[in-house]
């Protein structure tokens, strides 16, 4: 067995109490709520007026791009995310948990005589340099999002222009196996090398889960299937996302035993 725990974390609704992206509408006078309804209704609309199917999980993306091509907001590129990071508000205990789930391995004698460590990991559908300027960064050793390229406009300000790297709900899994087998952090070693499980730097059964909601089926399934753990977490006191997590119980998305 690996001597490797990984701790993978969505970020949305489950290290914060909503959206990351709210400081950006906040500071741009831009109703929130009229953005991500706008999101939502692009799939359709896409759809009947050039018969284009679009990701429905990463096309907000291309809607923040047209609402800076606009000039709703102004000046957005990578650096400004970061900033907006330092902004976000984080559930009570976070980024704590991190160090002292690590310090829990670091000082057991028993887990230290084998080498065992732990390791965090965040896998969003949000923006990556918002979590790159967040107070968790330090705490983490890998984060997989979605990604601006910018480009330098006639005055001189750099903005972003264009989708560089996305991450959605489905492609979470391929952030699992990176990270199964160890990319970015082996050499040579990319998410297509084929290495037998025992090979692989960190097994699925030593990796635990933890998102809000139906949107993370496919990873939890990945994780599921390979004898991990899962959690669904949900805001004390709101019973709407109580019942969808315990739906999801119900339905054996989440909390299997490897026996299950």
């Amino acid at each position: 067995m690996a001597n490797i725990i990984a701790v993978v974390w969505d970020f949305d609704k489950t290290l914060i109490d909503g959206y990351m992206e709210t400081p950006i509408f906040e500071d741009n006078g831009i109703d929130e709520h009229q953005f991500w309804g706008e999101v939502n209704d692009l799939p359709k609309k896409y759809l009947e007026e050039q018969n284009v199917k679009v990701n429905p999980d990463t096309v907000y993306m291309n809607h923040l791009i047209n609402y800076v091509r606009a000039g709703k907001i102004k000046g957005l590129n990578n650096e400004r995310l970061r900033d907006y990071g330092k902004r976000m508000k984080f559930y009570p205990g976070v980024p704590d948990i991190f160090q002292r789930t690590k310090n829990l391995i670091e000082q057991n004698d028993i887990y230290q005589e084998y080498d065992i460590k732990v390791e965090h990991y965040i896998v969003s559908t949000g923006l990556t340099e918002i979590i790159r300027g967040s107070r968790v960064a330090d705490y983490v050793d890998g984060i997989w999002g979605c990604e601006f390229i910018e480009k330098r406009k006639e005055d001189g300000e750099r903005v972003i222009d264009e989708v560089g790297y996305t991450i959605d709900n489905t492609t979470k899994t391929r952030a699992l196996f990176e990270i199964n087998k160890g990319v970015g952090k082996t050499p040579g070693v990319s998410v297509n090398t084929s290495l037998p499980e025992e090979n692989r730097r960190v097994h699925f059964i030593n990796m635990a889960y933890i998102a809000d909601g139906p949107s993370d089926i496919p990873a939890f399934s990945v994780v599921n299937h390979h004898g991990g753990a899962t959690f669904a977490i949900y805001p004390p006191g709101d019973m709407k996302a109580m019942k969808q997590v315990e739906q999801m119980r119900e339905d054996r998305r989440i909390g299997l035993s490897p026996d299950d």
